[in-house]
């Protein structure tokens, strides 16, 4: 008897646990944005989001980002589905070395692809000047909407590719025999049998998409110039000294929260309208082709992949530049690596010390929040389940202004978690943004481990708690380790929620790369993305390392 309530008290405390950090580092916050977004001197006020949605200057910064965000999700879910499909259907050489490229070019962040496109094809840039002085061109520069949609597209089609080249890989192609067999070919094959197959994977990437572009602040802040988008609004109606109001941008913070979840329950519906279920007997093949079309196929996925990699290989190029004050001379030097370790060496240290201390607390929760989810599933671990999406979801921005809000003077002004300009808000808030994507991936390795190899531990001898450690752990480790990289990756490439909470103690590489570049110091700026760039490689090194099979689809 003691035993069993030993057993249920174990799970039972990590859920309540769980459960009460959830309440104390998400939802009270939440509550505290929406109390000062609703009451004005302790009375009951809707005179914020009036304000948001009489005022057209405010309003068309909403219909801006999703203007932004839609033209960029469809192109990069076109972009990201064709190159999967040559990928899945033909043969060519270089296709793990283009997938490194691939995921290479997703992992950085969107704001340093908006930098790097700047030098490139700014008023300024050097294919700019090479088009516009040598070739003739008219004058043309790549900010405002445009630019935006640029940098988003290139940086957020590979993740559409890793979902749907993994999708491809669950297609029977005894399925497209078949519709082969019946007439049904080339595109015909591709819009009636394989798209619908693909719909659940492309919503949800789709999703992703969608919800990175609307909830970045730094493309547009750098790059939109006076397109305004909704993040940089509330980036500004918060921070500013002249005319901030935080009031008014906690209700806009409520909005993005009301628009997040709203389209990610359509997006939950719609997914599970289109669902299917397909074992993989006999995975699509990729076939050769002719001479012709394999030329095509060569310049076609070479060429999207290198134009994808291009900001970032030309930023790395710009690090080794010589720089006079804040001007690229001619010459090579290290100059700029010299600069920023001198006067940024404590950035790249809080980017590794911040985040790691994260990712501890991150590896730990996701651990027993899986466990729970797929073997203790009740209501109340389903709660959980659903508690630790919300960050999926809720702009970084939106996050950022919530833990200002509600730690400044600590819970309920108490003194207590008054924890506003420390690096322990920092770790916590980067544990709660990315704690889904390990959380995700370690319940996919747990689902696939049957309970009867837990039931025999058990039956031999070995108590619960112990078969936990000692068997279902480790045999999650290569779930529990992708996810941790892919939480890793984003937390070192983090920026909305850091620019808000960071101080000089606590700055990191993002927030010191994005503060160079508004001060048009572009070659520190560049090393800095450098070395950024190098951690992000390392890590999918590691993640290739333990990954079974070494694939980095989804």
């Amino acid at each position: 008897m003691n035993t069993n309530r030993k057993k249920f008290n174990i799970w039972t405390g990590s859920s309540f646990i769980i459960f009460i950090t959830y309440l104390l580092f998400l939802v009270y916050p939440i509550v505290m944005i929406l109390g000062q977004a609703l009451f004005t001197q302790g009375k009951f006020s809707l005179a914020n989001f009036t304000t948001f949605f009489s005022r057209s200057y405010y309003f068309s910064t909403l219909a801006n980002s999703f203007k932004v965000s839609l033209t960029a999700t469809v192109s990069a879910v076109l972009l990201g589905t064709l190159l999967a499909y040559f990928f899945a259907m033909f043969q060519f050489k270089g296709k793990k070395f283009l997938q490194i490229l691939i995921i290479i070019a997703s992992m950085s962040a969107p704001f340093i692809g908006a930098y790097s496109w700047i030098l490139l094809l700014g008023r300024n840039g050097v294919i700019t000047k090479f088009l516009v002085n040598t070739l003739g061109f008219p004058n043309f520069d790549v900010y405002g909407f445009f630019g935006i949609v640029l940098v988003f597209t290139l940086q957020l089609f590979p993740l559409v590719f890793l979902y749907a080249n993994g999708a491809f890989k669950s297609i029977d192609n005894s399925v497209l025999e078949a519709a082969e067999s019946m007439g049904s070919r080339g595109f015909n094959r591709f819009r009636k049998v394989i798209m619908p197959l693909l719909i659940p994977t492309l919503l949800a990437a789709a999703l992703l998409v969608f919800m990175r572009a609307f909830s970045d602040f730094g493309t547009p802040m750098l790059i939109g110039e006076g397109y305004r988008t909704f993040p940089v609004l509330i980036y500004t109606q918060f921070i500013s000294e002249v005319g901030g109001n935080a009031a008014f941008a906690s209700a806009l913070a409520i909005i993005a929260i009301i628009i997040a979840l709203t389209i990610f329950l359509i997006q939950k519906f719609v997914s599970h309208r289109f669902s299917y279920s397909m074992n993989s007997l006999h995975p699509v093949e990729a076939k050769k082709v002719g001479p012709l079309r394999t030329v095509l196929i060569y310049i076609l996925v070479y060429g999207i992949v290198l134009l994808a990699i291009l900001p970032q290989g030309y930023l790395i190029y710009t690090s080794f530049l010589k720089t006079s004050g804040m001007v690229f001379v001619p010459g090579y030097s290290l100059g700029s690596y010299t600069n920023a370790f001198d006067r940024m060496g404590s950035a790249i240290f809080n980017t590794i010390r911040i985040p790691m201390m994260a990712l501890i607390i991150v590896i730990i929760f996701a651990i027993f929040i899986s466990y729970l989810v797929v073997r203790k599933r009740n209501f109340f671990t389903s709660l959980i389940d659903s508690m630790s999406m919300i960050p999926y979801i809720v702009p970084g921005t939106v996050l950022g202004i919530a833990f200002i809000t509600s730690f400044n003077t600590g819970v309920g002004g108490s003194g207590f978690l008054a924890i506003t300009g420390t690096a322990f808000i920092m770790v916590v808030s980067l544990s709660v943004r990315r704690l889904p994507y390990t959380i995700r991936s370690s319940v996919a390795s747990l689902q696939q481990i049957s309970p009867s190899i837990e039931e025999a531990a058990e039956s031999l001898g070995s108590s619960r708690l112990n078969t936990f450690f000692k068997i279902t752990v480790p045999m999650m480790m290569s779930g529990i380790v992708s996810g941790a990289i892919l939480s890793w990756v984003t937390m070192i490439s983090e920026l909305s929620t850091s620019i808000l909470l960071y101080n000089v103690k606590t700055r990191t590489m993002t927030v010191a790369i994005y503060t160079e570049v508004i001060r048009g110091n572009y070659g520190v700026a560049a090393a800095l993305s450098t070395i950024l760039t190098a951690l992000t490689v390392i890590s999918l090194l590691i993640f290739m390392k333990v990954s079974k099979n070494g694939d980095i689809a989804m």
